[in-house]
């Protein structure tokens, strides 16, 4: 288990389109002003706050939402090396350990110095067209490359570490990490993998007479997805797709930032959180 963490700088963000979150961030404000700490309030979108958090001001990003806030959240801490602890407004999500209504009780163990920092591997996502780098985006859920608007199949060949793996007639194909196992890829029938494994998941999507098996790679192996048809799109953590061409390739690895997660208890959190989605669908 990581060093115990207490934050001395925190700060507090809300997803922009849910309008509690605001009153939410505000009464924890105020928890962590009668503690002695300043906790800036504002929008994961407002352009201020986010230079702040790149230039370090801030040693603990609170966000409030759903996974989608904690993804936006990642992108934006990581590279300052900023921990995260997020607080769910709706249903639980995988990526967010406690919900609003017991925050309180797990901010206090936190200032106690009983929180625990979880370090989760992010992908490096470039987009290669004729040899020339037209862009790199750094992932924690996955990259999915797919098809565009039409319903017909794409074509695409994977490699790992420049040998052919296999090639696919599918929807598309999905490199995840052990985080976004739990988001696109789950749903694309791949395996579920523990959070602090530093390994890709290569996953079909809908594939047509292809292996239609999801692949688990070593760590510190990357990946390259040749695209072979028009009407091809890659998405990053489910961002707006950037429409790629015959020949393109996106080469995936393991990036150089982490996302850091506060958490509580036992690594066996996440257990215990996969547990209780399992068991929304039983009879």
């Amino acid at each position: 288990m990581s060093e115990p963490f207490v934050p001395q700088r925190p700060v507090v963000a809300v997803h922009p389109k849910m309008p509690e979150a605001l009153t939410e961030a505000q009464k924890i404000a105020e928890f962590f002003k009668r503690k002695g700490l300043a906790a800036p309030t504002g929008s994961l979108y407002d352009e201020t706050l986010r230079r702040r958090v790149k230039n370090g001001e801030f040693d603990l990003l609170v966000a409030l939402g759903g996974d989608g806030t904690m993804l936006r959240a990642a992108h934006l801490c990581a590279p300052s090396k900023v921990p995260i602890l997020g607080i769910n407004l709706g249903r639980l999500g995988f990526l967010i350990q406690i919900d609003h209504k017991n925050c309180y009780k797990n901010l206090e163990i936190l200032l106690q110095g009983k929180g625990w920092i979880e370090n989760r591997m992010m992908l490096r996502v470039e987009h290669v067209r004729a040899g020339e780098s037209k862009g790199v985006s750094h992932a924690l859920n996955e990259a999915a490359i797919s098809r565009g608007q039409y319903l017909r199949p794409v074509r695409l060949s994977v490699k790992v570490d420049d040998h052919l793996l296999t090639k696919y007639v599918a929807d598309g194909v999905i490199a995840a990490t052990p985080t976004g196992s739990t988001a696109y890829a789950l749903a694309a029938g791949g395996p579920i993998l523990p959070p602090e494994l530093r390994n890709i998941l290569i996953v079909p999507i809908a594939p047509h007479l292809s292996v239609d098996r999801a692949v688990v790679l070593s760590e510190g192996s990357s990946v390259t997805i040749i695209v072979h048809s028009e009407n091809t799109v890659l998405s990053v953590d489910g961002q707006e797709p950037i429409g790629l061409a015959e020949e393109d390739r996106v080469v995936v690895s393991a990036g150089e930032y982490i996302a850091r997660f506060v958490r509580f208890g036992s690594r066996g959190y996440f257990y215990r959180n996969l547990t209780a989605h399992l068991m929304q669908n039983s009879i």
